[in-house]
Order: structure tokens, then C-alpha cells, then sequence
């Protein structure tokens, strides 16, 4: 009778638990909502004012396309400049203007592009050549005017919001008068630059350039991170989904098509924790540019910052977190990347940086997944390399580790995923492709289901109704398993393309969350099937190019695959298995074809409309560094990892080439290319610091630059030139701005810090203040403007990511 009346008991209880956690959930959905909906209105009231705002004439993004001159007679031989205008050549392309969506917008929460404000616009022009006062003559000749910094700037800080103060620069840049010529100097290397005709005589060095008044926001991140990160994907009471890219939380609404973003990491985010409240995140980051890794908690409404914690405390990445469940979510436990994988226990609601409670080690071995039990208080799971530990906290702060105990039976490889039945027993896959149950409170085995997957168990989820799907990472395979581990008979596989599955969250009713091993996520059931939300490569991107009149553009990287996105539904057109490792890409000036340059010195020509490769070509066996067509689209050109630029002309039917010829006298491999409006001349980059201009009909260089003063060219990709001078800060490698794109007057680059930075361009003066932007966690390999100038795209190396900033 007492056995009997125990056994009821603990069933009571056990009905009792699932009731409150059942309720929990129910009032955390009520917050949730009222949260959004109060975030909505407020969204809403942001909007009224600016429905009604219209640019200006003087602002239009198509005045300053390119460098232009102020008007007719400030021109060479006062000649009207030549203006661009967009291709009116009809193209097959899907033009996706179907459903227009409207961002929510991003909050750009304890970011240093949130919100900051520009000082007064400081003229770029000398207004009166006759005023000597801002002149320093350091030689007896009087020709030459040097600036060097005098720590005017160096008092200012990103803190108003993203504005980065004027370079000072302990590289010396110097004005010649005589000859319009400016000296400056990387790594001790000079590079001479020649101002146009206009500018010679008023041109002053020491003038402070002024931001641009228009600044980017972040309006939609491409991509996920699910190669190298486990459970990372949830969705939230407000009906979005929450995961991480570089150093992005994106918060993303599928049946609305909006995406908010939380940008207060400054490296790649590699965790993400969900409070027991489901409005409150947590995510950890790995070392970043100031080389202290650190978690941020934070609101998923107002993506305002709660506390940032463990900074300067965790000396390594965080691999995993988790909130306590039983007492509200009080702590927050955390393992990092260290040689011992360091687990930490942190109060992070005692103050806004968090409290300590205690710090031991946790694994000599690989550390893959952290949890805190859903019923028992104190108690935490760990799992990794060959090992899974229940750790207890007591109530001095002190952890106490027992190792799961495997006794007979095959101790896997990995064990490689966790999660909690109803009933608070602990399920953990591993790399067999097993399911264990562990009983509650014990370090025992109490049930072992053999070969569920074929391959390694990723993922486990334990739906509502009480049944478990797991997922595997090697055969792909989603599967619904009843309570007692026995086969429900649903289940399903995704695309091969799409790689193994990484990961599984409960989404609304019956629908699934998946994130896969190759970037990607998918959301359905098993009933209806899956289908791709989200797109993504899975190596580092290099290539970039907008389409030259549809708000288009395409991406290419080291995993060989080539995706043409469309920038107003945000979603791929069309993507292709290129089978080359891409490095460069462009569009041809109608728009109707695309060369991608590839790392085998192979490049190829691929018809925009039916995705086919019509002709590929190989010039030598280095990387194509870039490739660009002619304005009036006669010529090809591609700039080599050998030192040369190779010239191509265009025959009269699509995919022949025919080759003029080889320019060589570049000492170091190139990187960037400019042709002239006129596409008579060419200008080019190298990795040593050289700017070099072409005669590309006949494959000559032109000995003489400063003839090439007043050239007008067609595009600003090369980052060394009179017109981007303040893009260069002090001390920089001549690489370490990667990129640069023009258009609206306004100049884009990309550097080697992960930063996206605006000036107002031309960029003429040393001194030039900008507005820098973080998202990145990589080198920014690219940027580039779309075609109306309303939006700037920007592609991120390692991260993987593509992100896509308006212009407001």
C-alpha cells in the first residue's frame, strides 16, 4: 500500500510539473505579446513622420554617380561632364517586385552605429586660395604642403554613434603645388596621387572632410551559422525566429518578412541561450578585435542591452550557455573554448556586468552542449568528446561533477546532443546514431535505442506533446519518436544540397524550425513537407556584383556556389553549383551576363537568365582577382594573382571572347580595376601599393599618370586613388582596405576589421571623418551599391554572410 501510494504521489507530481511549466509558458506568451505589440506601435509612431519626408532634388542619389564636377565650366575644356545612365536593354531576369515588404528596422542596441550625430559640415573646398593660414611649409622651395597629426583627433571616440573622427596618422602625406600631386606613404612604400586640374590651386591637405549625412542601416543579413554551431535556432512567442550570423542576432518574422537585429557583438556569435521568460537572450562571442570574448544578455523587444558579462573575465570563446529553469532563470551557466573548456556559473541580474558565483573545469575534451535541467534545481548537464557529466550546485556556489557511466555498453566517440522529457529524464544522442535515457537524478543509463540514424544524432527536440525528434547530421534525416523511443512512423529527409541536419526547434503547431549544416534553415512539418527560409554559403565570399538596372546582385565564394539575390523580397533567385572556387564576379553593362573569376586562374561566362555556363576560359594558374567589363561593353577585363591584367574582346554573340592581349608591369598581384567612361583607359591596384593606368586596346601602360588627372571613370573600386585618399588610416597595411564602392556621393569600404565605413565622397582630403559600421565578424571582402543607389551590399570573408544596408 505505501509503494502504491509513493507511485501516485510521484505521478500527481509529475502532473503537477507539466502543469506549471505549461502555464509558465502561457504567461510568457502574454508578455511576449503585449511586448510586441507595444514594440509595433512604437515602430509605427517612428514611421508616421517619415512617410511623409521626400528627399530633396540637391539629394537624389542619382546626382553624383561617379566623380563629377560642380558644373560645366569647372569641367576640363569646359566640357559638360558625362553622366551615366541606367541600361534600358530589356533582360529575361525575374524582376522580384511582386510583394514589397517593409523592415521593422534595425535597433542598433550599445552599437556604435545606433544613432550618432554629425558635427558641422567643415567645406572641402579652399574657399579663399589667397588665405596662407592653414599651410605649413616645411622646404625652402615652398612646392610642398606636409600634414602630419597634431592630436586634434585623437580625443575623439566611436562613442556619438559610429563616427569615427578624422585619421590622425603618423604617415606623412604631402601636397605638391607645383605639380597637383599628393605624397603619401604605406609602410614606407610612397604612393603619388594627381589632383584633378580643378583642384590644383585650391587644393588644401589640411582640410577636415565631413561625414555624409545619409548613414546606412542594416536592413536584412543573409545567411546562418550552422556549420560549426549546435542550438542555435529558436523561435519566440512574437512569432520570430532567432538565430545568429557573424556577429548578427537576427530576429526574423517568415510570414511577415521583416528582420530585426541585434548588433551589440563586435566578433562572431557563437552561442545563444533563450531565458525561461522567452523574451530575454543571451549570447556569447568569441574573441573579438579587442581580444576579449564575453556574453551579452539582452531584450529581445527593445534589443536594448541588460548586462554585459564575463568581460575580461573569459579568456576564451564561449562555446555554450544556458539560463537556469527552476528559479526564473536567475544564472546563466557558460562554457568556454579554453584547453580546460572552463564552466562558469554567473548572477548576471546583480548588476550589468555579472556576477561570478563560482568557475571550475569542466573537460580536458571538446565541450559541445550545456543544460540546466528543467525540474531539479542546481542540477546541469554537460556533453562532448567521448563524455557526458551531471554537474549539482549547491547552495554555497560550489559544483560537484559525476560522469555519466556507460559500464558494458560502447562508449561513443561524441556524445553530441541533450534534452529533458516530461518526466525530467535526460536523452542525449551521440555519435553512433544512438538515443540514451538517463534516468532522473542518476548518472545511469536506464534505456539505450540503437542506431536511429545512420551517422551522428545532432539534434534532439522534445515537442510539447511529449514526443522526441531527432535529426542527423550525416544522413539528413528528420524523425518523430513517441515517448518511449519507439517510432511514431513520421519522417522525412531534407535536400542532399542542403547538407545534415544541425539542429530542430519546435515552431507553430505542428511546423519544425531546422538549421542545417550548410547555412541554411527550413521550416515545416512533417505532413506538408519542408522548404528552405533562409539561404546562405558555407565558405568564405569574395565575390560581389549588382545587377546594372534591377535591384539585384550576385555572390560567389570558396564553396563553389554562384546565387543571384533579390534585394526587395530578399530571397534567392537562383543558385548554382559552379564547380570552381569563386573570387570575383561582374555583370556585363545589359545585364544579360555574368563572369565569375575563380581561384584555378579559370573564369567563366555564365548566361544571368538560364544559369548556364557558356564558355570558361583559364589565364594562368593564380586566382582571378577581379574582373570587369567595359562601360560601352567591347572589352573584358581581369586582374590576375600573377601580376598581369588580361584584356578580352567581346565578339557578336553571347560567351565569345577573343583575346587582345596581356598588361603587364604590376610587381605584386592585383587588386582592384577601374575602367574610364570612355573605355579608353584603365586604372589598377597591386597588393605592394601601386597604382598604375593602361591603355587597354593595345596593352600598354601609360608612363605618364599625370595626364590621367582629369579622367573620368566609371566606377571607384580601386581603394588607391586621389578620390579615395581618406578611406586610408594611419598605419595601414596597403590591403587592409579591402573594398570601395562610389555612387550618390557617398564612398563605401570595406576593411580587414570587419567594419563597413561611409564618407562623403570624393574622399579628397586625409583628414575625412566617417561613419563606421560593425555586423561583420570577418575581413569585409566587398562592397558594392545597387543599381538605384538606395541600398549598399556588403560580403563578409569567414563569416560567410551577406549584408544588405539602406541608405537613409
Amino acid at each position: 500500500m505505501i509503494l502504491s501510494e509513493d507511485e501516485s504521489m510521484r505521478e500527481r507530481l509529475c502532473d503537477l510539473e507539466k502543469k506549471v511549466l505549461s502555464q509558465g509558458e502561457e504567461l510568457a506568451c502574454l508578455r511576449s505579446t503585449l511586448a510586441d505589440v507595444l514594440r509595433r506601435i512604437a515602430a509605427l509612431e517612428i514611421a508616421k513622420p517619415q512617410a511623409n519626408h521626400r528627399p530633396s532634388p540637391g539629394n537624389s542619389p542619382r546626382e553624383n554617380t561617379g566623380l563629377r564636377y560642380r558644373n560645366a565650366r569647372d569641367t576640363p575644356n569646359g566640357r559638360e561632364p558625362v553622366r551615366r545612365v541606367q541600361s534600358s536593354t530589356p533582360t529575361s531576369l525575374p524582376h522580384r517586385r511582386g510583394v514589397h515588404y517593409q523592415s521593422t528596422g534595425s535597433l542598433h542596441s550599445d552599437s556604435p552605429s545606433s544613432s550618432s550625430v554629425s558635427p558641422p559640415q567643415t567645406p572641402l573646398m579652399r574657399q579663399s586660395p589667397t588665405n596662407p593660414a592653414p599651410r605649413t611649409i616645411p622646404t625652402p622651395t615652398n612646392l610642398n604642403k606636409r600634414w602630419s597629426s597634431t592630436g586634434d583627433f585623437s580625443n575623439q571616440h566611436q562613442t556619438s554613434g559610429g563616427m569615427v573622427p578624422a585619421h590622425s596618422s603618423s604617415r606623412c602625406v604631402e601636397y605638391n603645388e607645383e605639380e597637383g600631386s599628393l605624397r603619401m606613404y604605406l609602410r614606407g612604400r610612397p604612393v603619388v596621387l594627381y589632383a584633378p586640374s580643378n583642384l590644383v590651386d585650391t587644393y588644401d591637405v589640411a582640410k577636415v572632410a565631413a561625414p555624409p549625412q545619409q548613414r546606412l542601416k542594416l536592413e536584412w543579413a543573409y545567411g546562418y551559422r550552422g556549420k560549426d554551431c549546435r542550438n542555435n535556432l529558436y523561435l519566440l512567442p512574437t512569432g520570430e525566429m532567432v538565430y545568429f550570423v557573424a556577429a548578427v542576432v537576427v530576429l526574423y518574422n517568415v510570414e511577415e518578412q521583416t528582420q530585426r537585429h541585434y548588433l551589440g557583438h563586435n566578433d562572431d556569435v557563437k552561442c545563444l541561450a533563450v531565458h525561461p521568460n522567452r523574451m530575454t537572450l543571451a549570447s556569447g562571442q568569441a574573441c573579438g578585435h579587442d581580444g576579449r570574448a564575453h556574453i551579452r544578455v539582452w531584450d529581445s523587444v527593445s534589443l536594448s542591452t541588460i548586462a554585459v558579462v564575463g568581460l575580461g573575465e573569459i579568456n576564451a570563446s564561449v562555446a555554450c550557455l544556458t539560463f537556469s529553469k527552476t528559479d526564473g532563470g536567475t544564472y546563466l551557466c557558460a562554457i568556454d573554448d579554453a584547453n580546460e573548456h572552463n564552466i562558469s556559473i554567473w548572477d548576471w541580474q546583480r548588476s550589468d556586468k555579472g556576477v561570478k558565483i563560482t568557475e571550475t573545469k569542466c573537460s580536458v575534451d571538446t565541450v559541445v552542449g550545456c543544460e540546466w535541467h528543467p525540474l531539479d534545481k542546481g542540477s546541469i548537464v554537460t556533453c562532448g568528446k567521448g563524455h557526458i557529466s551531471f554537474w549539482s550546485l549547491d547552495q554555497s556556489g560550489a559544483l560537484y561533477k559525476r560522469l555519466g557511466v556507460f559500464a558494458s555498453r560502447e562508449k561513443p566517440k561524441y556524445v553530441t546532443c541533450l534534452a529533458f522529457t516530461h518526466t525530467g529524464d535526460v536523452l542525449s544522442g551521440d555519435s553512433n546514431g544512438n538515443i540514451i535515457i538517463w534516468g532522473r537524478g542518476t548518472n545511469s543509463i536506464a534505456k539505450m535505442v540503437l542506431k536511429i540514424h545512420d551517422g551522428p544524432i545532432f539534434c534532439l527536440c522534445v515537442l510539447k506533446d511529449g514526443s522526441i525528434v531527432s535529426g542527423g547530421g550525416k544522413d539528413g534525416v528528420i524523425k518523430q519518436l513517441d515517448n518511449n523511443l519507439e517510432p511514431t512512423g513520421y519522417e522525412t529527409r531534407i535536400a542532399g544540397h542542403l547538407g545534415g541536419v544541425r539542429t530542430v526547434a519546435q515552431g507553430r503547431g505542428p511546423q519544425l524550425l531546422v538549421g542545417s549544416t550548410k547555412n541554411c534553415i527550413l521550416s515545416g512539418s512533417f505532413d506538408l513537407g519542408f522548404s528552405d527560409v533562409v539561404l546562405g554559403h558555407t565558405s568564405e565570399v569574395w565575390a560581389l556584383a549588382a545587377h546594372p538596372s534591377l535591384q539585384q546582385f550576385v555572390t560567389a565564394g570558396w564553396d563553389s556556389i554562384l546565387q543571384l539575390w533579390d534585394s526587395m523580397s530578399r530571397t534567392v533567385v537562383w543558385s548554382k553549383d559552379i564547380g570552381e572556387e569563386g573570387q570575383s564576379a561582374c555583370f556585363s553593362p545589359d545585364g544579360q551576363s555574368i563572369v565569375v573569376g575563380c581561384s584555378t586562374g579559370k573564369w567563366l561566362h555564365v548566361d544571368a537568365d538560364s544559369r548556364e555556363i557558356l564558355t570558361s576560359h583559364t589565364d594562368g594558374s593564380e586566382p582571378i582577382q577581379v574582373v570587369s567589363f567595359s562601360p560601352n561593353c567591347e572589352m573584358l577585363a581581369l586582374g590576375s594573382r600573377d601580376n598581369n591584367i588580361y584584356i578580352y574582346q567581346l565578339g557578336t554573340s553571347a560567351g565569345k571572347y577573343s583575346r587582345i592581349g596581356r598588361c603587364t608591369g604590376h610587381s605584386s598581384f592585383i587588386t582592384h580595376l577601374d575602367w574610364s567612361m570612355d573605355s579608353q583607359y584603365l586604372r589598377s591596384n597591386s597588393g605592394d601599393y601601386e597604382v598604375l593606368y593602361w591603355s587597354p586596346s593595345v596593352c600598354r601602360q601609360i608612363t605618364q599618370p599625370s595626364k590621367m588627372r582629369d579622367v573620368e571613370w566609371a566606377s571607384q573600386t580601386c581603394t588607391l586613388s586621389f578620390t579615395s585618399i581618406g578611406a586610408w588610416p594611419e598605419g595601414a597595411d596597403g590591403t587592409d582596405v579591402n573594398a570601395s564602392a562610389a555612387a550618390g556621393g557617398l564612398l563605401a569600404t570595406g576593411d580587414d576589421w570587419g567594419k563597413v565605413k561611409l564618407y562623403s565622397w570624393p574622399t579628397i582630403q586625409p583628414k575625412s571623418v566617417c561613419h563606421n559600421y560593425g555586423g561583420h565578424s570577418s575581413h569585409v571582402t566587398n562592397v558594392t551599391f545597387l543599381a538605384d543607389e538606395s541600398r549598399l551590399i556588403s560580403a563578409g570573408g569567414r563569416d560567410t554572410s551577406v549584408l544588405q544596408w539602406r541608405i537613409v
